[in-house]
């Protein structure tokens, strides 16, 4: 417990850290601030109109799925303009994930229930960063300065000492993210009851979505610290992830697309990442209908959450262990 506290003082007490919240702290303000700016209560004549509206487009997403069902039974002749898919369920408003509200015909009105899931990928987006940014610098300035080497001479014990510095960070990454989590969606509940609309937010599917974003953070603070420790500084981790992005993120996938490779996507981090995130990801390979000769060719495939987790964790857990056995043998001075 000792040791615990010690490393959360030298971790709070850090200029870094300190700069970093206050960055994230800022980022809040300028989203609530540009928020509050563009936003109103709707009149009554508004709200009428864009419920009118609403109205007119399920209508007219109703008229289309009757004009596929007769053209599908022979008794319309469809036109130029039609859109008559394989299935006419594709184009039912009953079936639909989500049909038109009246919140997609206000303008300049916040609405919680319409905005809360992108501004929740906003949070978890700038919180991942964070936890990278904060996990490679803690570990980083300490093996750079040689402030291990101190600690070492006091707990001669490396594995407890490195484990000790990654657990409090883990610790204080998650409970920092769990109560900017709440105090973001609070103050973004109060704009949308005071200053827009509340609409109707799926709280359980912002719950999922919340919880993968918080291991996403855990996953990313703890990445950052493993790159940090095997590089021995804080640029270690920094330059691997842009020499990822750029090589490998964009490079790769330029040359992939110029040598047509069949689903190229399953090769980059990303598409997991998104995956993890968003449940499920949707992708588009034309050249699986290269040699189809039927008249329709579904060239699409997903990649599920399920996948996402096994790569994030599989890879952090053996940059992790990495780290430990590289700091168990090398010589810190």
């Amino acid at each position: 417990m000792r040791l615990v506290r010690a490393e959360l003082e030298r971790l709070a007490a850090r200029r870094f850290v300190q700069l970093m919240v206050v960055l994230l702290l800022g980022a809040f303000a300028v989203t609530v601030v540009t928020t509050l700016g563009g936003s109103h209560r709707p009149s009554v004549a508004e709200l009428s109109q864009a419920q009118a509206q609403a109205a007119e487009a399920v209508r007219e997403l109703e008229l289309q799925h009757d004009r596929c069902l007769a053209i599908k039974a022979g008794t319309v002749t469809p036109e130029e303009t039609d859109y008559v898919p394989r299935d006419c369920s594709e184009v039912d408003p009953a079936l639909m994930e989500r049909l038109p509200t009246t919140a997609d015909y206000l303008n300049g009105v916040f609405v919680f229930g319409h905005e809360a899931e992108g501004l929740l990928y906003f949070l978890i987006a700038f919180l991942a960063l964070f936890g990278f940014l904060v996990g490679a610098s803690y570990i980083g300035a300490d093996l750079n300065s040689g402030g291990v080497v101190n600690l070492l001479l006091w707990r001669p014990q490396r594995r407890a000492v490195l484990g000790a510095k990654l657990g409090t960070l883990l610790g204080a990454v998650l409970v920092l993210a769990a109560v900017a989590s709440a105090a973001y969606l609070a103050v973004f509940w109060l704009i949308g009851q005071l200053a827009g609309r509340p609409g109707r937010p799926d709280w359980a599917a912002l719950g999922v979505t919340h919880g993968r974003g918080m291991v996403l953070v855990l996953l990313a603070a703890a990445l950052g610290f493993a790159i940090a420790t095997l590089g021995r500084h804080t640029s270690a981790a920094l330059g691997t992830v842009a020499a990822y992005l750029v090589v490998w993120e964009l490079g790769a996938r330029l040359v992939f697309d110029i040598l047509s490779v069949s689903r190229p996507e399953r090769l980059m981090l990303s598409t997991y990442l998104g995956a993890w995130l968003a449940g499920e990801v949707r992708f588009f390979d034309s050249a699986s209908c290269a040699r189809v000769t039927e008249t329709f060719c579904d060239a699409s495939y997903t990649v599920g959450w399920a996948p996402g987790m096994v790569v994030l964790v599989g890879l952090t857990v053996a940059l992790v262990v990495a780290a430990f056995a590289a700091f168990r043998r090398r010589d810190l001075i």
